[in-house]
């Protein structure tokens, strides 16, 4: 099981300070979850010194494409590497539609963390008018296909897919596991479509939006969820710890 935690532009130093602390402490114990926090680029090498020696790895939430130069305000993914990010959160919702990334983008950002030895998170999902327009696997298609364009299969094997429907970012409504199994599904059969079966089979996708302690154990129950990436409920310590413990009871036997 892979667990995520996506801060997005929240906490201040102290507070990202206390709440790194009281993550590293509360997944004490734990064995078989991968586990990756993402905070706001100023907290992540602070982040990363907090994490040494413990189970816990840090994330970028987005990352720009070219090695250096010109480019004010944006960060390489050579940068995060030096420092000791190992994940990357790429296409998210609110970067494609905040930010005004195309497909192209995230294939270019895809392709920058894979040769700096960074994993990739790819974020894939609909709307709820695409959805209720039928368009959800259609929208889908488009995203997976041009995010991994000209990407190999060992390096698409060491990737993860998140899905995360736009319409339960933050809204506090979540697919049920029924809806969201389906999504994996089909994205995992997708992925057989120009991959190896043991890419496409081994290959972790994981599930965000509106990911709470309430429902975690029904969505982590279900065949072709790996994982969740965690917003709102990542904030809070004690929820996001008990998502990961919850993890580790679907999958005591998996190794990170």
């Amino acid at each position: 099981m892979f667990i995520s935690g996506n801060w997005k532009m929240n906490t201040e130093s102290d507070e990202a300070q206390k709440l790194m602390e009281a993550v590293v402490k509360g997944v004490e114990g734990t064995s078989s979850t991968e586990i990756v926090i993402c905070p706001p680029f100023v907290y992540l090498e602070s982040a990363v010194r907090r994490t040494a020696h413990t189970r816990v790895r840090v994330g970028a939430q987005n990352v720009f494409y070219r090695d250096r130069g010109a480019y004010t305000g944006e960060i390489s993914a050579g940068m995060l590497k030096s420092i000791g990010c190992t994940h990357v959160i790429i296409g998210h919702s609110e970067r494609r539609s905040y930010f005004h990334e195309t497909d192209m983008d995230v294939n270019w950002k895809v392709r920058a963390c894979l040769a700096n030895g960074l994993v990739p998170i790819l974020c894939i999902g609909e709307t709820f008018e695409q959805r209720k327009k039928g368009q959800a696997f259609e929208v889908l298609n488009r995203q997976l296909v041009y995010g991994l364009m000209g990407i190999d299969d060992e390096h698409i094997a060491h990737m993860i897919i998140a899905y995360e429907p736009v319409w339960a970012i933050g809204s506090g409504v979540s697919a049920t596991g029924v809806q969201a199994q389906e999504t994996h599904s089909f994205v995992r059969n997708l992925l057989s479509e120009f991959t190896e079966e043991k890419v496409s089979q081994g290959l972790r996708i994981i599930y965000g939006g509106s990911v709470t302690p309430m429902n975690a154990d029904e969505l982590l129950g279900q065949e072709d969820i790996d994982g969740a990436l965690i917003g709102g409920a990542s904030l809070k310590a004690d929820h996001f710890c008990e998502i990961v413990r919850m993890a580790e009871e679907v999958s005591p036997t998996q190794s990170s």
